[in-house]
This record gives C-alpha cells, sequence and structure tokens, in this order.
C-alpha cells in the first residue's frame, strides 16, 4: 500500500483502506466521518469513497441509516441502500449518551472531513455543531446539507425533493403538453446537492491545503436546483416572459427540440438545435423542403408540430432508429434502463461494474487518466466495522468491551452478521 500525508497533521501515515487500486487514489488519506442518511448525504459520501476517502459511516446503534428498511431488496439487503453506499464503512454510536459525544470527539479530532444532513438546529441540540466540532479540530471541513440553508427562513420546514423543485422553479419549466408540472424521472435536488456538495468539500480540502484552516458548507439542495437553471435565468434576466405554458426552447416549446410517439408507443428525442442538425433531421425524414421551417413561430409552428407527431407516429422506434443510424441529426430514442444497461455505449464506458460480492454498480461518471478505480466494497452491515474503526482511532480493547456493553456501540461482524442475514431471511426481509 502506498503512504498518504494526512492534511490534518501532515504525518506520513500507511494508507489501509483508502488505496483500493493500483495507483494511488486522489482522495487517499483523507478521513471522513458521514452523520448522513437516506440519498443526499450517502450519494455524496459515496462519491469521495470512490475516489479514495476512507468514508465512516457513523450510525445509531439498532436504527441505522433509514434506508437499510427500504425495499426492493437484494438478498436480504435494501438494494437502494446497497447502491449508493458503497466502499464505506459503518460505525455505530449513539450520539445521545455522554460517553458516546465523548468518543466522537476523539474520532473527530482525527478527521478530515464531517458530512451531515440534519434539518438545521439539530446538530446544537445533539452537541456537534460546527463551532463545537472547529474548536476540537480546526482543520476539519464540515458539510451540511438541509433543503433549504441554515440562514432560510423555511429552514424549519420539512421537505423533500419535489417540495424543494417546486419551489426553486424546475417544476415550472417541466410541464405536460397540457402545461401541467411532471414530476421528473429522478431526485435532482438530491443529486445535485450531493453533487455541490462534493465540489464543496473538495474546493474547502484544497483551500486547506494551503491556509491550513477547515471550513463549513452550508448547502441547500433548493439553491442548488436553483443554479441548474442558467438558461431559464438568462432569459428571464433579459426582460423574456414567462411562457404560460412552462415550455421555453430547450423544453419542448419548438419541433426541432421535442420528444415524439412512435407507431410501437416508444418516443423519440429530437435535438436538433443547430441549423446544419435540423437540416440533416429533414434530409433523413425524406422532407428537404421543410428546412426553411425550423423556427416557425403560430400556428406554422404548430402545424410543424402536428406534421412531425404523424411522421413519428408512422414507423417504430426501432425503425427510426434505422433511419438516423446513417445521419448526424440529434435524434435518439428514449431507452428503458434494461436497454440502458445493455447499450453499447454504456458498455464501452464501463458504466456497470461489479463490486467484490459480484453485486453491479452503477459505476462512477469521473474517468481518469492514470488512475484506475478498482471493484467497490460491497455496502457495509450496520456496525460491520466498528471495532477495528475505533481500534484505528485509538481505542482500546477495554475500551471498546465497555462501550458495547452499556450499548453505546453495537457490532456486527463474524457470526452476528450470519444471524442477522438468517434471521432476516427467515421473516422475510
Amino acid at each position: 500500500m502506498a503512504d498518504a500525508v494526512n492534511p490534518t497533521n501532515g504525518a506520513v501515515e500507511s494508507d489501509k483502506t483508502a488505496d483500493r487500486s493500483s495507483t494511488l487514489l486522489p482522495l487517499s488519506g483523507i478521513k471522513v466521518i458521514d452523520l448522513s442518511r437516506l440519498l443526499p448525504g450517502p450519494y455524496a459520501s459515496m462519491i469521495l469513497a470512490d475516489l479514495g476517502a476512507d468514508v465512516v459511516k457513523l450510525e445509531e446503534p439498532k436504527v441505522g441509516d433509514l434506508a437499510r428498511l427500504m425495499s426492493p431488496k437484494i438478498d436480504d439487503e435494501c438494494a437502494f441502500f446497497r447502491e449508493v453506499n458503497r466502499n464505506k464503512r459503518s460505525l455505530t454510536l449513539n450520539l445521545k449518551d455522554p460517553k458516546g459525544l465523548e468518543v466522537f470527539y476523539r474520532i473527530i479530532a482525527q478527521s478530515d472531513v464531517l458530512l451531515e444532513g440534519f434539518r438545521p438546529g439539530v446538530t446544537e441540540r445533539l452537541g456537534i455543531d460546527y463551532k463545537r466540532v472547529s474548536e476540537v479540530n480546526p482543520a476539519i471541513v464540515y458539510c451540511s446539507i438541509t433543503g433549504y440553508g441554515q440562514d432560510s427562513p423555511l429552514r424549519d420546514r420539512s421537505g423533500h425533493d419535489v417540495n424543494y423543485l417546486g419551489l426553486a422553479g424546475l417544476l415550472g419549466v417541466t410541464v405536460d403538453d397540457k402545461g401541467k408540472p411532471v414530476t421528473p424521472g429522478t431526485q435532482i435536488a438530491d443529486l445535485s446537492g450531493a453533487l455541490m456538495a462534493v465540489i464543496g468539500i473538495q474546493s474547502a480540502l484544497l483551500l486547506r491545503s494551503k491556509t491550513g484552516k477547515g471550513q463549513f458548507i452550508d448547502l441547500s439542495m433548493t439553491d442548488s436546483v436553483l443554479a441548474l437553471l442558467p438558461i431559464v435565468a438568462s432569459g428571464y434576466f433579459a426582460g423574456a416572459k414567462n411562457n404560460p405554458e412552462g415550455k421555453y426552447e430547450l423544453t419542448g416549446a419548438n419541433p426541432y427540440y421535442a420528444i415524439y410517439r412512435t407507431k410501437d408507443g416508444r418516443y423519440m428525442s429530437v435535438g436538433a438545435l443547430e441549423t446544419k442538425f435540423w437540416e440533416n433531421f429533414c434530409v433523413a425524414i425524406g422532407r428537404p423542403e421543410l428546412k426553411k421551417r425550423q423556427f416557425d413561430e403560430g400556428k406554422k409552428r404548430e402545424d410543424l408540430f402536428n406534421l412531425l407527431k404523424r411522421m413519428f407516429g408512422s414507423k417504430t422506434q426501432s425503425e427510426w432508429v434505422e433511419v438516423f443510424a446513417g445521419h448526424d441529426a440529434c435524434c435518439e430514442p428514449v431507452l428503458t434502463f434494461g436497454e440502458v444497461v445493455d447499450h453499447p455505449n454504456t458498455k464501452a464506458r464501463k458504466m456497470i461494474i461489479n463490486d467484490t460480492s459480484g453485486q453491479p454498480h452503477l459505476a462512477s461518471a469521473i474517468k481518469f487518466s492514470n488512475v484506475g478505480l478498482s471493484a467497490p466494497r460491497p455496502s457495509p452491515r450496520l456496525g460491520e466495522h466498528t471495532q477495528e474503526i475505533l481500534k484505528e482511532f485509538g481505542f482500546s480493547q477495554d475500551e471498546e468491551k465497555h462501550l458495547a456493553k452499556r450499548g453505546i456501540t453495537q457490532s456486527q461482524t463474524g457470526w452476528t452478521a450470519s444471524l442477522a442475514r438468517f434471521v432476516s431471511r427467515l421473516f422475510g426481509g
């Protein structure tokens, strides 16, 4: 294993957990304590773990991340939990017990990043807010992911992805043919918040390497969605009026950038935005006379829409794929996820990867020229790594036993993990 420098104290240490390939990974040597649950935080820490960070998933004993209980399951484990918690280790710790809090601070003093997704005010009540954490470790990068932000007038309101999308204006420009907002097919607020968190954490680590000081990152998922609307914003700031149907050039307001239903009930996506692609599109469908009609307005535009709808409805999706195969016209099929997995592009990009247990995952979208990301470790069982983590952070065997006896920690290794799997299967978990 390669040696890595711990940015917290400058000491050289043997990197036993982060270096999982033949080359040093970008975040090798970085220790992340992840208190988050469900999707936003775990997705962010998964990316950090994929890039080599040693991510310790700190969970409440007996309960853990509620995502563990969700369906569907693979064997006895939640498939969703397994997907976003690979490459991590699980430590159980009761932060409501004073002794548990003491353990937390011994660990955080030796860590680089703390990631949490509690509602504002919770960390203060638990005694783990940035002010107190930074007093113990001034070099800590502390990232808080919330729905609305720490200083928002909505900071105490509950919310989920669809609420953030609505409040940030994205649902207002994601509508069906009748102008009704449509729920997107993935959790845009959660995932964009996670990506922004990763960018913020890595930037703060880079800054720390120059200043030696840590940082508090106030990450709002609503802000993250709003930041994804530069085209809508630019039009508004330029004085453009809101389209009452919620559509604009890149969301289906024009025939050259839209989705069309095919004869077999499937769909084709047309993105012939530039004139050269529109002209190629017209040639491909055998209607070269339409080249001059790309920017039709009013009734002429509606007539063009209807014409193209009829045309796409005359052939199956596979037939249209064949039609456009030899034309550079920005026209592709709308695929099911199963078709995406088997698509030549997905395979060529190696976007499906098996973990060390053989379970498939979505691979990292980040491809490096000189870094090979090896097969990820499976997601951890609740408390699976408690003993080894405590040992690494300097806790004695007697201390470990005392913590377990008081119920402050809960280990699930060896026969206890096997028993848990057996019981779960027995009762249909």
